[in-house]
């Protein structure tokens, strides 16, 4: 049995979403628990620190340590609105190819990058599908960040 590091390592994440059954239609997602944010950073500190914004801004968060723990998540069909990602997030899966790959499995997500400013230097430019967030704003950025991504959602 392959592992998901290994999956990812090849891209084959879409194949597996091609072979994994949704857990229900696009208005089950939503249902009675709101709007679901995915948090997937490296560093435990900031992870807790995203992931307690999320809640207070009164959005859902679940957490994750690494992109392939993201990917799975998504692969699953867990509800998922709105994927939260440290632009820092390095390596051969990196915040870029997260995006990425969470497009191709998620076509209607909304996706935020958030890192500081030297973590934005290394991108050519931020794909037009994605909401950057530099740290150092005030609380409500990253809600309003997540919710700039909610509406640029396709529908």
């Amino acid at each position: 049995m392959r592992s998901n590091q290994d999956i990812a390592a090849k891209g084959t994440f879409q194949a597996a979403a091609g072979a994994a059954r949704p857990l229900g239609d696009a208005a089950a997602q939503r249902s009675c628990y709101g709007i679901q944010v995915l948090v997937a950073g490296r560093r435990k500190q900031w992870r807790d620190e995203i992931g307690a914004q999320v809640r207070r801004a009164g959005f859902n968060a679940t957490t994750v340590d690494s992109a392939v723990d993201a990917l799975t998540v998504l692969v699953l069909g867990l509800p998922v609105d709105v994927l939260v990602t440290d632009a820092d997030l390095r390596g051969s899966l990196c915040c870029s190819r997260l995006a990425e790959e969470a497009r191709a499995l998620r076509p209607n997500l909304g996706i935020v990058f958030s890192g500081d400013s030297a973590a934005f230097d290394g991108f050519d430019a931020v794909p037009p599908h994605v909401v950057a967030l530099p740290v150092g704003g005030d609380e409500t950025a990253l809600a309003r960040s997540v919710r700039e991504a909610l509406a640029a959602r396709t529908n």
